[in-house]
Formats: C-alpha cells, structure tokens, sequence
C-alpha cells in the first residue's frame, strides 16, 4: 500500500471508442468483451453509475475476473512508476459509447485503488455526449 508521504496520484476515465481513444495515458483497457447493456431494452437508457448496470457488467464471471485483473495489473503498474519517479498515473477504460460498460469498471476499479493510494480521481469523458 502506498503512503501519504510516497503519493502517486492515479486517475481513471471511461470514454467511447466511437469518440476517439485518448491520447494522453500510461494503460488503456478495451473493456467491449463484456455484456453490453445497450442491447436491453429495459437497461439501454441507464449509466454505468447506477447500481443496475453496475451489476449486469460486473456481477458475472467475466465481469469479476476482469476487474480482478485490472485492479493488480494498475496496482502493479502504479508501484513501478512511482519507483522510476513518474509523477502520475492516466488510466483510459473503453467502451462503444462511453456510457454502460467503462463506466461501470471505471467506478468500481476507482473505488479499489482508492483504498491502496492516497489521491484517487476519477470522471467519464464521453457520458454526456448523446442521448440513450
């Protein structure tokens, strides 16, 4: 766990790919492989921010492992910046439209890392960019 006195501020985002990939990141996840909200009706005009999408993202066997993996492959990442002297972490975490699924992992890998570093940001680049 990093400390106060060793800080590596880490910041996440979520966007779209139909809106163009970010150019200013150290680790970029494509996180389309998991269950698409959009394509259900009842879920399409919902956010990743709310807990009913949140759970039909994570809350299955691919959706679990991945954010298992994402949160010790950022961990691992931010400790070995830190340690070469990088002054931050960018994390980029992609969907079709920037609206269900990156947000979901966004939220949720935020929420990890904020226990384990000391100044954890988060926001969503592209939610607001149209209408479900």
């Amino acid at each position: 766990m990093m400390t106060e006195t060793s800080p590596l501020p880490v910041t996440l985002f979520s966007f779209g790919y139909k809106y163009g990939p970010p150019q200013d990141v150290n680790l970029l996840f494509d996180v389309r492989f998991l269950a698409n909200p959009f394509h259900v009706e009842s879920l399409k005009s919902y956010t990743g921010l709310e807990k009913n999408i949140s759970d039909y993202v994570l809350k299955n066997e691919a959706g679990k492992e991945c954010l298992q993996h994402l949160h010790r492959l950022t961990h691992f990442w931010a400790v070995q910046l830190r340690s070469s002297n990088k002054k931050e972490l960018r994390i980029g975490i992609g969907c079709t439209g920037g609206h269900h699924r990156s947000v979901a992992v966004t939220e949720a890998l935020a929420a990890l890392l904020s226990k384990d570093f000391a100044e954890v940001k988060h926001y969503h680049r592209d939610i607001e960019k149209e209408s479900h």
